[in-house]
């Protein structure tokens, strides 16, 4: 596609009422963009459109200058990615009435098909930060990519701790890529754009009204394999995310919580009424996702370590079961520093439980 067409493909969508859905009625009747942007107010109607849209169409496009458009765009360092190009995120193209053009800063990579959405409240819990933070260091020691929605809560966690890891992520917002929603997340976004890619189907400028996080939330659901939500109240957009992965036929997972806790609440229900597999480590996911995952993540954990504390367990650590104050002691780290490491090395397969706080190493 040259960049002339892609201007008006960014410059159709732009139009009020000018959804996916009408989008792809004008394409079949004129056979490209720049043949619709510049159709008669007849010809628009015989192609399917309504009067509101024609006429938001013919009144949009009064001194508007696509092509110029489409330069202003490319020069912030965004690209433009239409529904026909490559790097179109291939899932994303199975939901009903994909997006027609995606903006993006950043990069997507093949790898990035192996893609799981980590969901949650914005008011996370110390135990929410704790199992996000976990999840997500294992799950990108196996290959996968974080999918969130940069806001505040579960979602900046899971970023960061996909970055502290060294893995890829990708955040998809409810505004332009140009316009950062929480602005405190800046520099959040800044450093996804480095390791992944921003993501928004709203044209560069637009604001992050209420109205667009809805349809925000059903990109997240429709590009990855499936959602892990972990914490979410009755009413909560992780919530409208985990609903729609269910109805894009895409995985459902859901972390327990505290059966007294109101930010756990929604995701005990998605548990209850069978919507979501509880999931209580990362095998669970990953044999979900690519059972042949299981077996390789098992054995990557133990070759490379994913910090210095559990570099530090796993050589003082043996087939031989050791008390958590042995391994203090041995390792010269705080009681709670043990334990918290421990655990995360559990979950990734490295060490077995012995019962009580006894360890030992698991292979």
């Amino acid at each position: 596609m040259d960049d002339s067409e892609r201007a008006h493909w960014t410059a159709l969508l732009r139009v009020s009422g000018l959804g996916p859905v009408k989008f792809g009625r004008l394409l079949d009747g004129f056979g490209s963009a720049t043949a619709a942007w510049e159709a008669p107010l007849a010809q628009l109607r015989a192609a399917g459109l309504d009067a509101r849209t024609a006429d938001a169409l013919i009144a949009f496009r009064a001194g508007q200058d696509p092509v110029q458009a489409h330069g202003r765009i490319t020069a912030q360092g965004i690209e433009v990615v239409t529904l026909p190009d490559a790097d179109y995120p291939p899932l994303l193209k199975e939901i009903y009435a994909p997006p027609p053009v995606l903006f993006r800063r950043g990069t997507l990579l093949p790898e990035d098909a192996l893609a799981l959405a980590v969901v949650g409240t914005r008011s996370a819990t110390p135990y929410g930060r704790l199992v996000t933070e976990r999840f997500v260091s294992a799950l990108v020691a196996s290959g996968v990519t974080i999918v969130s929605g940069l806001a505040r809560g579960i979602d900046a966690v899971a970023h960061r701790a996909a970055l502290q890891s060294g893995g890829r992520t990708i955040a998809v917002l409810g505004s332009g890529v140009d316009t950062i929603y929480p602005s405190e997340h800046r520099s959040l976004a800044a450093a996804v754009i480095e390791h992944g890619a921003l993501l928004s189907e709203y044209a560069p400028g637009t604001k992050p009204e209420r109205d667009n996080f809805p349809a925000r939330n059903r990109l997240i659901a429709g590009m990855t394999r499936g959602t892990l939500v972990i914490e979410a109240g009755e009413v909560s957009g992780a919530l409208i995310t985990a609903h729609m992965a269910l109805e894009q036929n895409r995985e459902v997972f859901a972390v327990p919580g505290s059966i007294t806790s109101t930010h756990s609440a929604g995701t005990n229900a998605l548990i209850r009424h069978g919507e979501a597999k509880l999931v209580a480590r990362v095998e669970d996911i990953l044999e979900e996702l690519n059972p042949d995952l299981v077996a390789e993540q098992l054995r990557l954990v133990d070759l490379l370590p994913d910090n210095d504390l559990e570099s530090a367990l796993l050589r003082a650590l043996s087939a031989e079961p050791l008390h958590v104050d042995d391994l203090s002691r041995a390792t010269s780290l705080p009681i709670a520093t043990v334990s918290s490491t421990l655990t995360m090395l559990e979950m990734k397969g490295s060490v077995k439980h012995a019962g009580g706080m006894v360890y030992a190493r698991a292979r």
